[in-house]
């Protein structure tokens, strides 16, 4: 195993940044590559429990062998947000001074174009710096996995379809009970690795990538950091590298996926229509029928009328729900996988900022 760092500068005198990279070389060039990185969202940290105890499963590999294809690793994507804190609480999600989402605004490029996101870096901020590096790294790869978690929520992930069904390997062995199909119209990191990929020859853009796969794993909600889920998942991820070449392990079949699969547009983002602190009546994992009652909003407490009931729009799985207890007007409640289309409008790309 080889630990290196990427060094990127701060854009005020006297400021740093240090990026550590672990990396495996393989023993077959013919087999995948694969780049893992965990906490892009800083404050999102179940990834980075992962990684830990991935790293030591990769370091047992590497002593017997087992190591196939190259395999980079980054524990810790982002330590210009991990150095961010406001009135003592961590801010890894969005840049203080750009206010920009760290995982947004990633560069949508042909993979031909992969080494000129590394020249000239000094006429780019410390946050596009870091980006560029970050993604650099991925094109170089041919499975790429970002991972995230919710605020409170199931196992699940966003998979582009160009991906799908051959990505059902990775829900299995991660245990997901959802998978979102996204349409490929952000800047996210996962879907600028695919956009790269899908203009790989400058050609006609590719619907469908065999043999690759770029996905953000959501890794339950922020608060699910444990040894047992961690070690857990780092023994699923081992078996989803081992079933497509990248590590040598025994031939135990993954089992067959078995959760809900739900294009975008048939999540529906379940919205406060009032402020006010928020009562839930139902948990992510639940199943739910249209007119449930999913939440009360307490507009004005203590007031005849004061409470306001959010009713489920149709039949769906509660995949996430959100950590506070306190909504503004139209902030996010929930998602729910369904079987339909939502009629609310939906902008294409991401669900949320």
């Amino acid at each position: 195993m080889e630990i290196s760092e990427i060094i990127i500068a701060g854009d005020t005198p006297g400021l740093e940044w240090r990026l550590p990279v672990f990396r495996f070389t393989g023993t077959r060039p013919e087999a995948p590559r694969t780049y893992i990185q965990a906490a892009l969202h800083a404050n999102e940290l179940p990834g980075t429990a992962l990684l830990h105890f991935l790293l030591e499963r990769l370091r047992q590999a590497e002593s017997e062998g087992a190591i196939l294809g190259d395999i980079t690793v980054v524990p810790q994507a982002n330590p210009i947000g991990s150095a961010q804190a406001h009135f003592g609480e961590l801010q890894g999600r969005f840049d203080l001074g750009t206010r920009t989402n760290f995982n947004r605004d990633f560069r949508l490029i042909a993979l031909g174009e992969r080494a000129g996101l590394v020249e000239g870096l000094d006429r780019h901020s410390a946050i596009d710096r870091l980006k560029r590096h970050l993604l650099h790294m991925a094109l170089g790869c041919d499975l790429v996995l970002d991972l995230h978690c919710d605020d409170e929520g199931l196992q699940y992930a966003y998979i582009d379809e160009a991906f799908w069904p051959e990505a059902a390997d990775l829900a299995a062995a991660l245990d997901m009970r959802a998978v979102f199909l996204s349409d490929g119209e952000s800047s996210a990191f996962e879907e600028a690795v695919a956009y790269a990929w899908k203009h790989e020859s400058g050609g006609e853009k590719k619907v469908l990538l065999p043999g690759r796969l770029s996905a953000t794993v959501e890794l339950r909600g922020t608060r699910d950091v444990y040894p047992d889920l961690a070690r857990k998942d780092a023994e699923g991820l081992y078996r989803f590298l081992a079933g497509r070449g990248g590590v040598a392990a025994n031939d135990d079949p993954l089992p067959t996926f078995g959760g809900v699969v739900a294009p975008l547009d048939n999540i529906e983002m379940i919205r406060a229509p009032a402020a006010g602190a928020i009562l839930f009546h139902r948990d992510p994992g639940e199943r739910v029928k249209a007119g449930d009652l999913l939440a009360t909003i307490l507009a004005r407490p203590g007031i005849p009328d004061g409470a306001v009931a959010v009713r489920a729009p149709q039949d769906g799985l509660i995949v996430t729900r959100v950590s506070t207890r306190f909504a503004r007007r139209r902030s996010d409640l929930m998602k729910i996988a369904c079987a339909e289309p939502s009629r609310a409008l939906r902008r294409p790309g991401t669900l949320e900022a």
